[in-house]
């Protein structure tokens, strides 16, 4: 079953069981989804789907971080809600140990010029992480390695 079905299951799902956080986080990842297939102009395909997810996940964090600075706690507690019902259509993601293991096997393989290079090094490292890890951890993992 591809992402996009399993999206749609989900729905239905979430409909059965009257659980609106979800049901309501998951259509606008549907709906997101839609956008972003009629801007490519083409279907998107799992790693697509994902993409989406993640950019989802990241802007309901930092609505998240706005709200408890407002002291609006409540709604903070709604957007990690929608978070926790998006995180299930992420791939499995790494832990630190792993994603530290990962930079310095890229920052050992690359040239001596490179090595301090923050921007190349982040680049190689997310294009083999690819949708496993965000690349805020990413970048703390790179900064206290280098």
């Amino acid at each position: 079953m591809s992402l996009k079905e399993r999206i749609t299951e989900d729905i239905k799902t979430y409909m059965r069981e009257k659980d609106t956080v979800s049901l309501n986080a998951v259509r606008m990842l549907k709906s997101d989804v839609k956008n972003a297939e009629i801007d490519a102009m083409k279907e998107l395909d799992d790693a697509g789907i994902i993409k989406v997810v993640q950019s989802g996940i990241k802007k309901r964090k930092d609505s998240a971080e706005v709200y408890v600075k407002a002291g609006r706690q409540e709604l903070a507690d709604k957007e990690l809600a929608e978070i926790k019902a998006l995180e299930k259509y992420l791939p499995e993601q790494l832990g630190k140990e792993e994603i530290e293991a990962l930079v310095k096997n890229t920052v050992a393989k690359m040239e001596e010029d490179s090595r301090k290079n923050f921007g190349m090094v982040m680049k190689a490292v997310m294009a083999k992480v690819s949708g496993r890890a965000d690349g805020r951890t990413v970048s703390e993992v790179i900064k206290r390695v280098i």
